[in-house]
């Protein structure tokens, strides 16, 4: 019995991988309909963000049905609760992501994003795709380490999103206010997705450990 438990708990993991692997996929096809003024490709991550909710359900079913049938305890009921706060954040990431999409066919046939801020845009964005491929290898994995050097990492967006904000407020910004808010929302939005993507690397962390990463870091 308690196989046949374990194996449904490596199967939920498993899901949450391949979650993730959507989730990636969203942030890849968002960030090219936004810098490239693809319509198509944003209403290929609107339209995809569907499957990601229904499977963020499938998950929440398999984790309450183990609640509710197997009464799970210690080191396996932080798997459960776990699952069920990790499937929520990796569906906001897809949220963020059809956001970033909408912003891209809002402005088509333009593209959204100057090319004064393109490369900082576009390093946000090259990041937060790291970051989301990288928490699917955590959740397999179970990689403390690998866990903690994300939310390390986690300061290269945070100096990017500063960056930006210096290019919106210096006296060189010629763009324009609607521009000026793309871009804003824009960092918001990626920054957002390595957030949640540190925060599911945090929850691996106590899953395994049982410890919270800061006490391990201290």
């Amino acid at each position: 019995m308690r196989d046949a438990f374990h194996d449904q708990l490596e199967s939920v993991l498993g899901d949450l991988a391949g979650i993730c692997r959507d989730v990636e996929t969203a942030v890849r096809l968002a960030t090219e309909a936004l810098l490239s003024g693809d319509a198509a490709v944003a209403e290929q991550v609107i339209s995809a963000d569907v499957e990601i909710d229904r499977a963020r359900e499938r998950v929440e079913d398999q984790a309450f049905a183990l609640l509710s049938l197997q009464a799970p305890v210690a080191g396996d009921l932080r798997v459960v609760i776990a699952a069920l706060r990790m499937v929520s954040e990796l569906e906001r990431m897809g949220d963020l992501s059809v956001h970033v999409a909408k912003i891209a066919r809002l402005r088509v046939p333009n593209v959204a994003v100057p090319q004064a801020i393109h490369p900082t845009i576009a390093r946000m964005a090259e990041v937060a795709e790291d970051m989301v491929k990288r928490v699917g290898q955590i959740i397999l994995s179970q990689d403390v380490t690998a866990a903690i050097e994300l939310g390390r990492d986690d300061e290269v967006m945070d100096q990017l999103r500063r960056s930006s904000f210096a290019q919106l407020l210096s006296d060189d910004w010629t763009e324009g206010v609607e521009a000026a808010v793309d871009v804003a929302l824009l960092g918001r939005y990626y920054e957002r997705i390595a957030d949640h993507a540190v925060s599911i690397a945090n929850r691996i962390v106590f899953v395994v450990t049982g410890e919270h990463p800061r006490a391990l870091q201290a």
